[in-house]
């Protein structure tokens, strides 16, 4: 019997409400006590809005494992907040000196160089706060997380990947190299959501090792067509194309054990897919 089709829309609408809520109750208040404005900051930089995709993965992931939305919020606000502080640095003037994020000042713009490089290293140390607060994941479930987010956050990958990006910058010729930028700046962390949804949801180490490597093909295809979209790497277009619709069948076969459980999962691949092919064909809303 063919299995229903998912309402994507409606599937990340849902999540993107929990994981917003979640993150607000997570984040520290702003009050009395907030010197430099840090923590409005702080609040600033994750509460902007945005896709929320790492998170919608880690939800995705955990379903998959049988677990439930709500197994999987401290992992995702958590990756939400390396994601912001990775952006925050990123924006800084020895980087990409950026002054607007989605049409909104910088944080170093609104709150200064200084206080935006505190905010990056408070959100990176609180997402593990968060990790592991009482009433969360089981000790044993959260030490696995810890593990897996801090080794694809850090030089193996995420911070590993910028500082290749630095390096070799928007005319990268060859496919090889393109793709391990892109495994290690963006793949990573979406392995990081793909680990920690398994984990979430009681995956065994097979199968945190399998939603791992799902993220990570889908980190890539992100990538692939996030560079489409903006015309980056435009000397490898075709081949991109091509990328992402092997990465999206390496999806499909790692997801297919699961089966409709891991409809979250199918459906964000599908979308993967059609945005790098829209893109292509010229449809650049996103």
């Amino acid at each position: 019997m063919t299995e229903p089709t998912l309402d994507l829309a409606s599937y990340l609408r849902e999540r993107r409400q929990a994981v917003d809520d979640a993150l607000d109750a997570a984040l520290p208040a702003v009050g009395d006590d907030d010197p430099g404005q840090l923590k409005e900051a702080m609040r600033y930089a994750v509460l902007q809005g945005g896709k929320r995709m790492r998170p919608m993965v880690t939800i995705a992931a955990c379903e998959a494992a049988g677990g439930a939305v709500a197994d999987a919020l401290p992992p995702s606000c958590a990756l939400e907040m390396i994601h912001a502080y990775s952006l925050v640095h990123d924006d800084l003037p020895a980087m990409d000196n950026d002054l607007e994020r989605r049409g909104l000042p910088t944080v170093h713009v609104k709150f200064g160089e200084a206080n935006a490089i505190l905010v990056g290293d408070a959100l990176l140390t609180h997402a593990f706060t968060v990790l592991t607060a009482a009433g969360g994941l089981p000790p044993a479930r959260a030490a696995a997380a810890v593990a897996r987010l801090a080794h694809h956050a850090g030089i193996f990958g995420m911070v590993g990947g910028q500082a290749l990006d630095i390096v070799h910058g928007q005319d990268i010729r060859e496919l090889q190299l393109l793709e391990r930028v892109h495994a290690l700046k963006t793949g990573a962390l979406y392995a990081s959501a793909g680990a920690m949804g398994a984990i979430a949801g009681g995956a065994d180490e097979a199968g945190v090792r399998r939603l791992e490597r799902w993220g990570l093909c889908f980190g890539i295809a992100f990538q692939h067509a996030d560079d489409i979209l903006d015309d980056d790497q435009v000397a490898l277009r075709p081949q991109a194309l091509a990328r992402v619709d092997a990465l999206f069948a390496e999806c499909e076969e790692l997801a297919g054990p699961y089966g409709g459980a891991a409809a979250g999962l199918r459906a964000l691949a599908g979308w993967v897919r059609d945005r790098a092919h829209a893109a292509a064909a010229g449809d650049k809303a996103d």
